[in-house]
Order: C-alpha cells, then sequence, then structure tokens
C-alpha cells in the first residue's frame, strides 16, 4: 500500500499557516478545524509544520499564554516528508523513529496533502481486515471430500 491510497481515501483537504501568522490565530484554526496540525507555506513552498505539540510547548514556555508569540518560532522547521509513492511500511517506521504524528505528503514541491499516524493506522487495520474477511471466506469454501470432511493431502511416512 502506498501514501497515495490513504490520500484518495482521506479527501484533499489541507489546511496551512504562513510562518508569520500570530501562534494564538493559528491555535484558533486548529481547535475550530478540531485538526491536530498545519502545513507551514511561505511562498508556496513547505517551510515547517506545526502540530499541537508546538502549541503546547509554547504555551508552557510563555507561562501558560501564547501572547504575541508567531508560527514561525515555535514551528518544526525540518518536518518528515514522504511522497505518494513512499509505502506504508517506510512511513510507519519513520514516523515511529521521529516520533511523528503528521507527515506532509509532497510531489516533488508540491503539497498533496497530510497523512496522520492515524490514517496509518486505519489503513492498516483496514487492509488487516479485508485480508481476515478474504481468508474466512476461502476456509468457508473449502473443498470438501465425499465422506463430508474436508480434504487433505498429506502423505504420511
Amino acid at each position: 500500500m502506498k501514501v497515495a491510497d490513504i490520500l484518495r481515501v482521506k479527501g484533499n483537504t489541507l489546511f496551512t499557516v504562513p510562518p508569520e501568522q500570530a501562534l494564538a490565530d493559528a491555535a484558533k484554526t486548529m481547535a475550530e478545524m478540531d485538526i491536530g496540525s498545519l502545513v507551514v507555506m511561505d511562498h508556496g513552498d513547505l517551510v515547517g509544520m506545526l502540530t499541537f505539540r508546538e502549541v503546547i510547548q509554547a504555551v508552557v514556555r510563555n507561562g501558560g499564554t501564547l501572547g504575541s508569540t508567531i508560527v514561525r518560532t515555535v514551528m518544526d522547521d525540518a518536518p518528515l516528508t514522504c511522497t505518494p509513492e513512499t509505502d506504508m511500511d517506510e512511513v510507519r517506521r519513520m514516523m515511529l523513529q521521529r516520533h511523528a504524528r503528521y507527515m506532509p505528503v509532497l510531489d516533488r514541491k508540491t503539497l498533496m496533502g497530510v497523512i496522520s499516524f492515524y490514517d496509518v493506522a486505519k489503513a492498516v487495520v483496514d487492509s488487516q481486515d479485508f485480508e481476515n474477511r478474504m481468508l474466512k471466506a476461502y476456509i468457508r469454501d473449502w473443498p470438501v471430500d465425499e465422506a463430508g470432511s474436508a480434504s487433505t493431502s498429506s502423505s504420511a511416512g
């Protein structure tokens, strides 16, 4: 399974923020849209990622407020990225290794979407569910010999 498969199911709604935006406004957008991340874009280029992790760290550093903090000062300026053709096993490994919950998907320099650890986990579970249903259907349709028992082809020796 590839990242493109997840994006196809997930849809292509993207939420971005400029690096000079007030962090309080970005946090408000995240709360209103019920999203855990914003892609930070500057002149059409991905320059960072803002997640609830960075917002919470900023609140703690500022004594419980966001004050006049801007996104650029707290964003992850080297976010983990992947392409639509990246294999899901590679994405899982990368996300686990970096403790990343969100990953922008780039096709060259074009932002195609963002996948979350939830999206990856859901894709794995859905894939396993499909495989389980296929195996159960195969077992139900297992050929039965004339005596009524399942036929086996083992040889005693």
